[in-house]
């Protein structure tokens, strides 16, 4: 009964049922793609770590984000060939690219975060580092700030759920998650990186269902944009 209705529900098709595709690699490829995403999760955790470091309202904080997106984008890039993916449309059982799906599933990963926020605010320790964190959402253009939360989001399910994970041949879910939380792991934000593996769990069964990038990417920028309009009030910082 449990496998008929992940075959066969919403849900199911968004985040379990695989695509039947072809993406093989031969082996020089997929070393290549393997050596560069290696390089570029260092690289990019550097530049991170450094970014959420600089003081609120800094003119080196929008420079330092486009930064690491271009990083995180350039080494997708280069590691080969990426796809978008498909899903099959409940309806008439097609395959589709996926849109629909991952903006409403990034809608309700929304509204799971911002109840959490709710639990969260009266514990000090932890309103804190969500407060540390939604500062640089508060201070400056808000237009820009968007612009920059939908690119980066681009560029970080480029890499992390296109070149990453067609480099890693054994549970890519698992190492992918891990490797987004490490990498986030680096700004020392114990609730950016609780974050980041909630997230990285969700559009990683996006990619290993759709066999793509399109449904991570809405995911993901459909979720950081509820967080960066949704918890700046919640926390009373706008």
């Amino acid at each position: 009964m449990a496998r008929r209705w992940l075959d066969q529900s919403f849900l199911g098709r968004s985040l379990w049922h695989i695509v039947p595709r072809d993406h093989r690699q031969s082996s020089q490829s997929l070393r290549r793609r393997q050596i560069t995403t290696a390089a570029v999760v260092v690289v990019g955790a550097i530049v991170l770590g450094v970014s959420l470091r600089i003081e609120p309202g800094s003119a080196w904080f929008y420079p330092s984000t486009l930064l690491l997106a271009a990083v995180w984008a350039v080494g997708a890039l280069i590691s080969g060939p990426l796809y978008l993916g498909r899903i099959v449309d409940v309806r008439d059982e097609t395959p589709r690219r996926p849109v629909v799906q991952p903006i409403a599933i990034g809608l309700a990963m929304g509204g799971v975060f911002a109840l959490g926020a709710l639990l969260v605010r009266p514990i000090d320790p932890l309103a804190d580092q969500v407060a540390n964190v939604l500062q640089f959402a508060i201070v400056g253009s808000l237009p820009i700030l968007i612009a920059i939360t939908v690119i980066n989001g681009i560029a970080e399910e480029l890499f992390f759920r296109g070149a990453a994970y067609a480099a890693i041949t054994r549970h890519p879910v698992v190492w992918t998650t891990a490797a987004y939380t490490v990498a986030t792991a680096a700004t020392g934000n114990i609730m950016l990186s609780f974050a980041a593996a909630l997230l990285g769990v969700v559009v990683g069964l996006q990619r290993r269902a759709s066999g793509g990038i399109l449904a991570p990417i809405l995911t993901h920028c459909t979720w950081s944009m509820v967080m960066l309009l949704a918890l700046p009030p919640i926390f009373g910082l706008r």
